[in-house]
């Protein structure tokens, strides 16, 4: 008979590439992870991809908005300020917002965004002191790199933590997000081919969604709930920017509870367990540098899905072992 797991029971241990699904997921694959990836790509790791490859550290607040705003207008984010809602003027959780213009006019180098999910996760995320990575499908491949360069630095094969955000209703229940799905999946086949493809099940699983319904990510991104309810909201911009692939070089990684750009080597003696959360981060700054209606479906299963052996001891020489 199966038995339902408790919270917090460690899942897909013998896989180098995990995915799961939101904060209980988190906790599930995160042990033993040397990297956790957050994937929320409509709209909270799009954002944060967008915002620091402008220049702009990102702070994830783990409350809620009515919280973060409470908090700020108390002072509590000393020299950082709260981003705005969604559609707001300047800075805001939109990436939409994210435009050379806004991020001057800011008026601080760093900005707290609270979301009801990408922001929760990744700010849990942190508290397992390893590198927490934003990923979305704009900065895939460059993410996979990363991680690659974070092996070779190691020396060792590192367990990779692939974790989609999803959605919540207004009750608080989860909600499936086919985006995230889709992006999960894009980042753990450009993982694939730089060779970290020791996949479970369900990362197999995910990256096969993504390879099969590539061509038609676009038309996927605009008619789901989750762009479906933006387009209604006159939000198409966010839909259109979180669709595109491989665009950018950024690697957002969490250090001290803040992202900072780590695409220039921010090492992971810069990753602490998330308790100091800006004087690191800001010494790091200086190291930033109409949809288609027809989907082609071509859904060919990952080779790749083994466990690995001996992950503790295994020698990493370089691409494809």
């Amino acid at each position: 008979m199966k038995t339902p797991l408790a919270p917090g029971t460690p899942t897909q241990q013998p896989y180098e590439v995990r995915f799961d699904w939101g904060r209980e997921g988190l906790r599930g694959i995160a042990p033993g992870a040397g990297a956790i990836v957050v994937v929320d790509v409509i709209s909270f790791t799009t954002t944060v991809e967008m915002a620091v490859t402008h220049g702009l550290q990102v702070q994830p607040y783990e409350g809620s908005r009515p919280e973060a705003e409470d908090a700020a207008a108390e002072g509590r984010f000393g020299d950082a300020r709260l981003a705005g809602r969604r559609g707001d003027p300047g800075v805001s959780l939109s990436p939409s917002s994210i435009t050379e213009r806004n991020v001057a006019a800011f008026g601080a180098r760093r900005a707290v965004v609270p979301s009801l999910n990408g922001s929760r996760l990744s700010a849990l995320a942190g508290e397992y002191g390893v590198p927490v990575i934003a990923a979305a499908l704009r900065n895939r491949t460059a993410v996979a790199r990363w991680v690659l360069d974070r092996q070779r630095r190691m020396g060792r094969r590192a367990m990779v933590a692939v974790v989609a955000a999803g959605e919540v209703r207004t009750d608080g229940s989860p909600r499936f997000a086919v985006e995230d799905l889709l992006a999960a999946g894009a980042v753990i086949d450009a993982l694939g081919s730089v060779g970290i493809d020791a996949c479970s099940p369900e990362a197999a699983a995910a990256c096969a969604a993504y390879t099969g319904l590539e061509r038609g990510i676009r038309h996927l991104f605009t008619a789901s709930v989750s762009g479906g309810s933006l387009l209604a909201d006159g939000q198409r911009a966010d839909v259109d920017v979180a669709c595109l692939t491989d665009v950018s070089d950024t690697v957002p990684v969490l250090v001290d509870g803040v992202f900072v750009d780590g695409s220039d080597g921010v090492d992971a003696s810069d990753v602490s367990d998330g308790s100091k959360r800006t004087e690191r981060a800001d010494q790091a700054e200086g190291r930033l540098a109409l949809p288609d209606q027809s989907i082609e479906v071509n859904v060919a299963v990952p080779s790749f899905a083994k466990p690995v052996i001996s992950p503790d001891t295994a020698t990493f020489t370089g691409d494809g072992e």
